[in-house]
């Protein structure tokens, strides 16, 4: 099975903001202060530098026990910077009735790359994404 992605590093950029540098190559963004309503905790300074990555790289935990998963943090990390993630990606194939192989040969790439890109060890590029999107949308006028 492929790894899924693993925070490397969180550097506090202000109360709900942090810079996260993944095992994938990425350092990207996340503000969390959409979180807010449904854990106020997270918006007072004092708690939310608290944070620590955990042992394993799979959360950002703080001192009570409150954790962060880093999938959820790396789906809205990439969302936030209008990046393709994991999950559209995951998505996009269960809505076109694709299998690795056939999304492989749909995109003319290999279907260990679709792997990566579905369970997120690797970025998907914006021009995968594109394609994607153009594949589908062909796909729809053809079937009309």
């Amino acid at each position: 099975m492929k790894t899924p992605p693993l925070i490397d590093e969180a550097e506090l950029l202000g109360v709900g903001q942090l810079r996260l540098r993944w095992n994938t190559g990425e350092s990207l963004t996340v503000d969390l202060k959409g979180l807010a309503k449904r854990y106020p905790q997270l918006m007072r300074p004092e708690y939310f530098r608290a944070f620590v990555v955990d042992n394993w790289r799979h959360a950002l935990e703080w001192p009570d026990g409150f954790d962060l998963g880093a999938d959820q943090l790396y789906h809205l990390s990439r969302q936030q910077a209008g990046l393709p993630t994991p999950r559209d990606f995951a998505e996009w194939m269960k809505r076109n009735h694709l299998s690795l192989n056939t999304a492989a040969e749909s995109l003319g790439m290999s279907r260990r790359m679709m792997a990566h890109y579905k369970v997120g060890s690797r970025p998907i590029p914006k021009h995968v994404w594109l394609a994607c999107i153009g594949w589908e949308t062909l796909q729809n006028q053809r079937a009309a």
